[in-house]
């Protein structure tokens, strides 16, 4: 099956435009104000303008009220909405839009209840648990603590990169690899070089 990639924390037309030809399947888009990777709903939708057919656009979102999504919604041409606080199923399926649920992995953590709590979504990306921090750390988790039997598209996040994408990929057999900031240059500011590599490992390894 070949792997989808995501490169994450797009705020650039360069780097939106580089991805796609480096042959990214989606590009995602946060709004969430604490990030350093932050876009508005118009920078989102001019950036999304520029993107050809069958390349998804992901809004990110995090505890936001539902007037803030509806308004980014409002303005921004997203195809996909990923949630990555503590949003309650309901919450997550009100948008009218197909969604995908973050959880933080710890050992405690029960990915066969999230499946089941999350019945409608399109699929789970996990990402490391950091106290205090929804995501983008750059860190990874125990890729064994995922169950082989998950009833879930899995989105395989936190810490990848150019140097562990290919090794993720074979272990864990995800439908998709999420990236960001392992393919940055600096915060919100990308690496051309390393989100060929990170695409081109990805794609191989699958």
């Amino acid at each position: 099956m070949a792997v989808r990639v995501k490169i994450c924390g797009i705020t650039r037309l360069q780097d939106a435009l580089f991805a796609v030809n480096a042959g990214a399947d989606a590009l995602g888009f946060v709004f969430y104000e604490k990030s350093p990777r932050h876009v508005s709903a118009a920078q989102a939708a001019a950036l999304g303008a520029t993107l050809p057919p069958f390349v998804t656009s992901v809004g990110l979102f995090v505890d936001a009220p539902a007037e803030f999504v509806d308004s980014v919604l409002a303005q921004a041409p997203l195809d996909l909405l990923q949630f990555h606080g503590d949003e309650s199923p309901e919450y997550c399926a009100s948008f009218g839009k197909p969604y995908i649920k973050a959880v933080r992995v710890t050992r405690e953590t029960d990915l066969l209840k999230c499946a089941a709590d999350f019945a409608t979504a399109r699929g789970l990306l996990l990402d490391a648990y950091v106290p205090g921090v929804p995501g983008g750390t750059g860190e990874s988790f125990d890729w064994n603590l995922i169950p082989p039997q998950l009833p879930k598209a899995v989105i395989l996040s936190g810490g990848l990169s150019p140097a562990n994408v290919a090794e993720a990929v074979r272990q864990v057999r995800p439908w998709a690899v999420d990236v960001s900031s392992g393919v940055e240059a600096s915060k919100g500011i990308k690496d051309t070089g390393l989100i060929a590599q990170f695409i081109t490992k990805a794609k191989d390894a699958s």
